[in-house]
């Protein structure tokens, strides 16, 4: 039963840490499956299938080398020197990310529950920082509530669709895009959200101690995501082309189910938004306290408060150009992931205590390269 709840933690956590505001409102979705027309199906299958190996390598490579952040991780796939300058980049677009979630949830609140936009970014932080205090065991706690709403909406939305006269569009949809671009699409799609994810993942998985839990974990996270992507695409094809000239697309299918349906949206929008901007500081943390030294205390209140500032200003020009960056700079994190071989086990002894354990700086491991 332990072992159970440490499987659904583990893979709510994953899908958790995927499904960010951009998956939310539909415009990943679209922009990466749906416009493809009828290769959309198959795109999302395959991405499926990554998401599920990829993941489960990373999360069982990072647990057998004792990989604190994600820093490690990169200094083992790609040298030191080449590892360190990655990690830095990731950083950046990291806190840039950030920012424009934290702008993200003030807008939420502004627009749609009429209060002031900086109100959204006040409580955003401080409900993090709260949060971010009970180390893994917070996050893991977190999506263990925002994700099973996700898939019950998820569901919702589903049955709903099945109503409309378009919901066979999914299959036979066409489109102007070619298949070259329709199978590039999903390779760009894991390999760029999984270079994100990275942030949380490769902690949750060093202080989990069983390696059977994090397959189990990331096969079930895995599905979870291809499920949702699955139904937002239903969802989203019966209602093409028009729901394309929408900013939210699923917000637009959400708001016709209702009030209570609408209001449970824009709360898990704002819950997404939490929780990946939760899991993407703790991330920073182990960074940056493996590189300066100065306690996590300190470190996670000054970053988000970089991510507070930046969020008044707008990043959004910025990661415009950093974005294509690294989602080529994802292209090759993937393609070393899926060449790095095995690490032995039982080279990283863990604790024994307990199977999920607080974060701890380490000193350097001889299996680090």
């Amino acid at each position: 039963m332990r072992q159970m709840l440490r499987t659904l933690q583990i893979a709510f956590t994953y899908i958790g840490t995927i499904v960010g505001a951009g998956f939310a409102t539909g415009q990943e979705i679209l922009q990466f499956f749906t416009q493809y027309g009828h290769w959309a199906t198959l795109t999302i299958v395959f991405s499926t299938a990554v998401f599920i190996w990829l993941g489960t390598k990373m999360m069982i490579l990072a647990q057998r080398i004792g990989a604190e952040s994600y820093e490690d991780f990169n200094r083992h796939l790609f040298g030191k020197s080449t590892g360190g300058i990655i990690s830095l980049f990731t950083l950046v677009i990291l806190i840039g990310v950030n920012s424009i979630m934290l702008a993200g949830a003030g807008a939420i609140f502004q627009e749609h529950l009429g209060l002031h936009y900086q109100t959204g970014l006040v409580l955003t932080v401080i409900g993090s920082y709260l949060l971010l205090k009970r180390g893994i065991s917070g996050i893991l706690q977190m999506n263990s509530i925002v994700v099973p709403l996700m898939l019950t909406l998820s569901l919702i939305i589903i049955f709903n669709t099945l109503e409309h006269p378009g919901a066979q569009h999914f299959l036979r949809l066409g489109t102007e895009r070619s298949a070259f671009a329709a199978g590039l699409s999903p390779f760009l799609y894991t390999a760029f959200n999984l270079g994100m994810a990275q942030a949380v993942l490769v902690p949750m998985a060093r202080h989990t101690k069983s390696e059977r839990t994090l397959v189990y974990g990331g096969v079930l996270g895995g599905l979870g995501i291809g499920f949702m992507l699955m139904a937002a695409h239903f969802a989203m094809s019966a209602h093409m082309p028009g729901i394309l000239r929408f900013e939210i697309p699923m917000g637009s299918i959400a708001f016709r189910l209702g009030a209570l349906v609408q209001l449970v949206y824009l709360l898990l929008i704002f819950l997404e938004i939490f929780s990946t901007f939760v899991a993407d500081i703790y991330g920073v943390t182990l960074q940056l306290g493996q590189r300066l030294p100065i306690s996590s205390a300190l470190i996670t209140p000054a970053v988000m408060l970089t991510c507070y500032i930046f969020s008044q200003f707008g990043f959004s020009s910025l990661l415009a150009l950093f974005y294509p960056m690294f989602g080529a700079l994802s292209l090759v994190w993937a393609v070393k992931l899926i060449l790095a071989p095995m690490v032995p086990p039982g080279q990283s002894v863990l604790p024994p205590e307990s199977e999920l354990l607080p974060a701890s700086k380490t000193v350097p491991r001889s299996t680090r390269r």
